[in-house]
């Protein structure tokens, strides 16, 4: 039998197998608050490496970035029901703003507040009262800004990066003259939210719109990416919503067009968040532990000296630190590549495991022979940990963002490969009760069926199979056929998967 670094793995317990990639990839832990995690240098480098690659992509739309407070009113979120019921159960509520002892010495809240405040599960309320008082005149529009916030949700069951009661994320809302604009803009976000998991993230996705169960609450129209894990469950990595006139209606957010006339304006807003993290750790990570993509890893190389007795200490980590200097004025992805030398006196094997189980792209292991004949041993963290090659050291510097590249793609097909192996085209109520087997953990993936959208075969669906209607996909260009559970014609083709 095979050692493998991570235990369970993945066949024996997929769920522990994950919190145990994390943990040794040193990624992040539960803080002592419930529900909530500490994210730590190495899992908050990879976010802050999306971050700037996604900041860049927003900007680059023409929104800038800004900030609005932690706290918003009750009376704000009450305005618009729809939104508020969705969101209540999930709320944090603040009612006091100060602390006092009590006759025991103990202390006690004081300083009731006349409203209670909400920690923000999301931003479109206090947003909303913003730009009611910031758009007066159709020169004001199109409004288009983001921030880069933490959010609350008081999750009942939570999992590291995946679902936590705080997390991290960017939301972006926008206000539009025209519903045709609004609806451009919703799908201009999508499209670089796809662009952003696929290209640097190299996590093939479905992405569409969401059925109406599964809107967000208070949206005209949401759209989202779906991704499937390797136990073939559906994970959304990001949502973007046309809310068409609710929220404007509901905080008065008007205009007056080049005509005089007064209008409501259109809103949207999309956002993703750290279950990025989460995603990546279980679309490409193996039973040795993380597996990062070069364009979003924190260290794309990682040198290695293996100093077996002190009379070659000098020589070898001369040797490290030449080679340290010219891979750093390489570039790949049009930025300096980022290498670093780990000269920590741990054994040679278990130095080399710890950067296999942190993800990192390529190890240099450096010893007296790499020297003498002016090479490098390689080890790539997209093949096997026991597949190591010898190469010249020039050759290696001339060609190394090409083998990150070559990395990168391989990556991302090898996810592809498994999300089309496990995509089946459903003709009937029998053959989805089949691809979902209850008594077969290995069941599943993403069924795609045409499907009338109506609520009592999808209740049918969440209480037989644990599945839901994940995304209508947009590659299919509004495909439609026989639905499987009512037989009426010309219902959409939509994927349905178990989901986390």
């Amino acid at each position: 039998m095979t050692k493998t670094a991570i235990s369970p793995t993945r066949s024996e317990n997929y769920p522990e197998w994950y919190q145990q990639v994390i943990k040794a990839a040193d990624l992040a832990e539960s803080s002592v608050v419930r529900g909530c995690m500490v994210i730590k240098p190495w899992g908050y480098a990879i976010w802050e490496n999306i971050q700037k690659t996604l900041d860049g992509m927003i900007k680059a739309t023409g929104h800038k970035n800004f900030y609005c407070p932690l706290f918003v009113p009750l009376s704000f979120l009450e305005k618009e029901a729809e939104h508020v019921e969705g969101f209540a159960k999930e709320c944090a509520v603040v009612t006091h703003h100060r602390l006092e002892a009590d006759d025991n010495g103990k202390l006690q809240p004081a300083g009731k507040l006349e409203e209670p405040l909400i920690i923000r599960p999301t931003s479109e309320a206090i947003i909303g009262d913003l730009y009611s008082r910031w758009i007066q005149s159709y020169r004001d529009l199109p409004m288009l800004y983001n921030q880069w916030a933490n959010v609350v949700r008081w999750e009942m069951r939570t999992r590291l990066f995946l679902r936590t009661s705080e997390f991290l994320w960017q939301e972006g809302h926008t206000a539009h003259a025209t519903e045709q604009e609004a609806r451009e803009e919703t799908l201009k976000m999508l499209h670089t939210y796809v662009t952003l998991v696929q290209d640097y993230l190299a996590m093939p996705v479905a992405y569409g719109e969401k059925t109406k169960s599964e809107r967000f609450p208070g949206a005209v129209n949401t759209y989202t990416i779906e991704a499937m894990m390797q136990d073939k469950k559906a994970l959304q990595g990001g949502t973007s919503h046309y809310l068409g006139q609710n929220f404007a209606k509901a905080f008065n957010i008007k205009f007056l067009n080049a005509q005089g006339s007064e209008e409501y304006v259109h809103t949207t807003s999309w956002g993703v968040t750290t279950r990025l993290i989460g995603s990546l750790v279980m679309m490409h990570s193996d039973d040795d532990g993380l597996i990062l993509p070069p364009k979003v890893a924190p260290t794309h190389i990682v040198i290695l000296p293996l100093i077996r007795s002190e009379q070659d200490r000098t020589k070898i980590m001369e040797y490290c630190e030449g080679l340290l200097h010219a891979l750093k004025a390489t570039k790949y992805n049009e930025l300096p590549i980022q290498v670093e030398i780990d000269a920590s006196d741990l054994r040679p094997g278990e130095k080399a495991w710890s950067w296999v189980k942190k993800g990192a792209p390529l190890r240099l292991e450096i010893g007296m022979q790499e020297v003498t004949k002016e090479t490098v041993f390689l080890g790539r963290r997209d093949r096997a940990y026991n597949e190591k090659v010898a190469l010249n050291k020039n050759e290696f510097i001339a060609n190394v963002a090409s083998m990150l590249q070559e990395m990168q793609q391989n990556i991302f097909n090898r996810a592809k490969k498994f999300q089309q192996d496990n995509t089946v085209e459903i003709k009937s109520v029998d053959e989805l009760y089949k691809f979902f087997d209850p008594k077969d953990e290995n069941s599943g993936g993403f069924a795609l069926a045409p499907w009338i959208d109506e609520p009592e075969s999808e209740a049918r669906m969440k209480q037989d199979l644990k599945v839901t209607a994940r995304v209508i996909p947009a590659e299919l260009n509004g495909k439609t056929g026989k639905c499987i559970f009512t037989g009426k014609e010309g219902a959409p083709y939509t994927i349905f998967a178990k989901a986390y």
